[in-house]
């Protein structure tokens, strides 16, 4: 038994959270498995992670298996899905797939961020077919907010596995492909043995509305606002951008495009001929040339952040591009958890100006890049798997769709969060092995853990500011000179009104005037008297202890 061959999942990121997508696939002897890797992801920091730019899968089991991996294979260019290759990938150096767009977004992001990973892909597009290892990979054209979008069949001695990626169903998509129903089918009847599905909006009921009836709610709004209109998407949603720019069209107004982001992906959209058949864009500088009722902007900001087009237009501090009384701005997009402070602080600061703003709660102006519950029983109904492990999502989204599942027939709906490694053939599906797994983080030019990047210390630190002491000292253990106290990021004054560098300047003679002169020839114990005594006397007068680097020299 111990030598049987297995098929087995193993996923690093995306499973139990959104975000840092990464997944293993492994076949072979437990000892002996090979491996080929599907998607990349990053995931953003909150304020809970203060200097960190990037959240990553932390690959330390790859490393191990680094031998054993045969080829990464990317389903799409969000940055949940591809955006930690430039920095994972030198250390992995195998073979990526990824489609012309995909390719074309990486290398756009590469020249962007100055990386030195050279990564070569092979084109490798819907209804392709490759051969690695053990595996034989197919891909499958499905509809997404993004373009070339794909799901992976993935071909094993041991069954058939279909990884869906992030998909939906629209059948009037402003930007191709149709999700494949025919190839699902067939797929169904040649046999599935699992369908690791995209939970995202496994809690919503019904279908997804059609990108063709919020490229209609953007048309109407253009065409009645009366002055300027300001459309904030995310970069990434080429369809989208096209929709917009067809509706301006319709309604004669130019389009001007606004974000360094925006323009990259137009770019390499452009690149690889899916933005035919649309006008030139405006440059910036003629945009004030240009009648208020004449003119569409498409920007960046759509999730609050602070430095996009959409916050320096609502704090006025664009050079060429504002808005005023009257205007209209439209999010087409949703928020992403945690940016609501943000977003909503923007809402208001063009509220202030006089400036209508409309969100998908008001009109039709965004639908959403996933599958809700009956697009999820489609996928069943022509799959038919034996197995279903929902992927892509938090527990609330990964138990929604694995009692939809259930519900829908599927008899084998494993438990399944990041670092298990699930035993998909033979016998039945369970796990058998945790793999080391986590979030490493990538601060500045670093990447580290959370303790080798000194996070916890910098939070620390947000909270309850630093105190330096520098002390002197001559040959008989008496001051040489005054101590030196700095606070960085304390109150200047306690409860009292005193400076709070002088109460804890009295603190810092009080502590080495009560250590008998003999007893100061050890520095490190003195150190550390003088260290508890200047955080319990900021406690007595502010309530907070701080961090206290005390430096201690004799001359």
């Amino acid at each position: 038994m111990a030598n049987q061959e297995e098929l087995v999942f193993l996923p690093l990121g995306g499973v139990g959270e959104i975000g840092m997508n990464l997944a293993l696939y492994g076949y072979g002897t437990p000892e002996k498995r090979q491996w080929i890797m599907v998607d990349c992801g990053v995931t953003f920091p909150g304020p809970e992670l203060p200097g960190v730019d990037l959240v990553l899968p932390d690959i330390r089991y790859l490393a191990s298996q680094r031998q054993n991996l045969r080829a990464m294979i990317i389903t799409h260019a969000h940055e949940d899905h591809y955006g930690a290759m430039n920095d994972l990938w030198p250390g992995l150096n195998v073979p990526v797939y990824a489609s012309p767009f995909t390719a074309g977004m990486l290398e756009a992001k590469r020249d962007y961020e100055g990386s030195r990973a050279d990564i070569p892909v092979t084109i490798f597009k819907a209804g392709d077919r490759i051969t690695v290892g053990p595996f034989e990979i197919e891909a499958v054209g499905v509809n997404h907010s993004i373009p070339e979008p794909m799901s992976l069949v993935i071909r094993t001695p041991l069954g058939n596995v279909v990884h869906t990626g992030d998909w939906k169903i629209d059948h009037a998509p402003s930007l191709g492909p149709v999700t494949d129903e025919a190839r699902f089918r067939a797929l169904g009847d040649e046999g599935v043995l699992a369908l690791m599905c995209d939970s995202t909006n496994a809690l919503r009921e019904g279908i997804s509305p059609s990108e063709e009836e919020v490229s209609e709610g953007l048309r109407k709004i253009i065409e009645e606002a009366e002055g300027r209109v300001a459309i904030t998407t995310f970069s990434s949603n080429v369809g989208r951008i096209r929709s917009v720019a067809q509706a301006a069209e319709a309604a004669s107004r130019e389009v001007l495009l606004l974000g360094s982001s925006l323009k990259r992906v137009v770019d390499v959209a452009r690149d690889i001929g899916i933005m035919e058949g649309l006008k030139p864009f405006i440059a910036e500088d003629e945009y004030g040339y240009i009648p208020r009722d004449k003119v569409v902007v498409i920007l960046t900001g759509s999730q609050g952040e602070p430095r996009a087009a959409l916050a320096k237009i609502a704090r006025d501090e664009m050079r060429n591009v504002a808005l005023a009384s009257g205007d209209t701005v439209v999010f087409s997009s949703r928020t992403i958890p945690g940016n609501e402070k943000a977003i909503i602080e923007i809402k208001n600061g063009l509220i202030e100006q006089g400036i209508k703003v409309v969100t998908d709660s008001d009109a039709l102006v965004h639908v959403s890049g996933h599958p809700r519950r009956n697009e999820l029983l489609k996928m069943y109904e022509w799959t038919r798997p034996q197995i279903l492990v929902p992927v892509h999502g938090e527990a609330a989204h990964l138990t929604a769709q694995a009692e939809l599942g259930a519900s829908a027939g599927i008899k084998t709906i494993p438990r399944v969060r990041n670092g298990d490694i699930l035993r998909l053939a033979p016998g039945p599906a369970e796990v058998i092995d945790e793999a080391p797994h986590g979030r490493i983080f990538k601060d500045g030019k670093l990447i580290g853990d959370f303790d080798e990047m000194g996070i916890g210390d910098r939070r620390k630190l947000s909270f309850v500011g630093h105190v330096s002491v520098n002390i002197l000292l001559d040959n008989r253990y008496d001051f040489l000179t005054d101590p030196d106290v700095v606070a960085f990021g304390l109150p200047e004054f306690d409860d009292e009104g005193e400076d709070m560098e002088d109460t804890l300047y009295d603190a810092v003679l009080g502590a080495v005037e009560s250590i008998p002169r003999a007893r100061r020839k050890d520095l490190d114990m003195l150190r550390e008297a003088v260290r508890r005594a200047v955080r319990a006397a900021a406690n007595e007068a502010w309530g907070k202890k701080p961090v206290v680097t005390v430096f201690v020299t004799r001359l």
